[in-house]
């Protein structure tokens, strides 16, 4: 267990830290009311207006809680050249983070989830506007170029993937050999259809569901969770691999140690009502890189 002193150590050098966030960036809409009645219509809830909110979302939303905890972000992502992407702009220019990374591409949508709640926080619908369709080569350019130019200063790589176009095989492959060359770790949010692409990754964060589908494993118990870990970690191939599991806590297993055997841990949570689950993950990942890149291991990390 850690001390308060290793903790409070470890926390001040969030400062120091400089992390790039490179992946698929969205914004999430909020529209929020009251239901009162049921549609004449159809069998569905009537909801009144109240107000809305838009959050930052994927890609996004690593680097806002990163920013957050105090570590310096740069962040990599395209949207479209439309009002989702002006109203996710000026949600990264309000929570401080430099937009100069973030490509604007006319003939794409920004990726946009808008979701219907209800006062008590009750989700009613969700609608999804985006694409998945391959980048131009210009903004592919654009983002290899820029990559490189940080790479050097950087401590952290994290690669957020939500199979939005974005992340390519030849990107993730100029990726990673600059991160290898440099020597900055790369941390991976990962999608089961091209886990190769993440091959050589310092770690790989997947749910349990993106876990079972990649393993074709069931994941219900922690001796389950190990084995899953266990086949992630050669199968991908990555050094780590964390499995979130809900309100079963964390899986570990952590191969980062030097001299040392792979470490496996079981990481409880806290049982609370949590009625939004919206950018758990993405949270995860982002408290995790900004630990190892201030000093903390994988272990004191999760």
């Amino acid at each position: 267990m850690l001390s308060n002193q290793r903790v409070d150590a470890i926390i001040q050098r969030f400062e120091s830290t400089s992390i790039i966030v490179i992946g698929d960036i969205m914004i999430d809409q909020f529209v929020i009311g009251q239901v009162n009645r049921i549609s004449p219509e159809a069998p569905v809830p009537v909801v009144k207006f109240n107000h809305e909110e838009f959050r930052l979302g994927g890609a996004a939303n690593v680097a806002h809680n990163i920013r957050k905890l105090g570590g310096r972000v740069s962040l990599l992502g395209v949207l479209g050249a439309d009002d989702a992407g002006t109203q996710l702009l000026a949600e990264l220019k309000r929570a401080s983070i430099d937009p100069s990374g973030v490509f604007s591409e006319r003939e794409r949508i920004t990726t946009r989830k808008l979701r219907v709640v209800t006062s008590r926080n009750q989700q009613v619908a969700r609608i999804d506007y985006e694409t998945d369709k391959a980048l131009s080569r210009g903004i592919v350019n654009k983002l290899s170029a820029l990559l490189k130019s940080q790479i050097a200063t950087a401590d952290v790589i994290v690669v957020s993937d939500y199979l939005k176009g974005l992340l390519t095989q030849e990107l993730m492959a100029e990726l990673f050999l600059s991160a290898k060359d440099h020597g900055v770790p790369v941390f991976v949010d990962p999608k089961a259809p091209h886990l190769n692409w993440y091959s050589g990754c310092s770690l790989i964060t997947p749910n349990h569901h993106e876990a079972e589908k990649a393993t074709e494993m069931r994941i219900q118990t922690e001796d389950e969770a190990r084995t899953a870990a266990s086949t992630l970690q050669t199968s991908v191939p990555c050094t780590s691999v964390l499995i979130t599991r809900g309100e079963h806590g964390m899986w570990l297993t952590d191969g980062s140690l030097p001299g040392a055997d792979r470490v496996e841990t079981a990481l409880p949570t806290t049982a609370r009502e949590v009625s939004d689950v919206t950018g758990a993950g993405d949270t995860v990942i982002a408290m995790m890189a900004l630990s190892v890149a201030a000093g903390a291991n994988l272990s004191e990390a999760a």
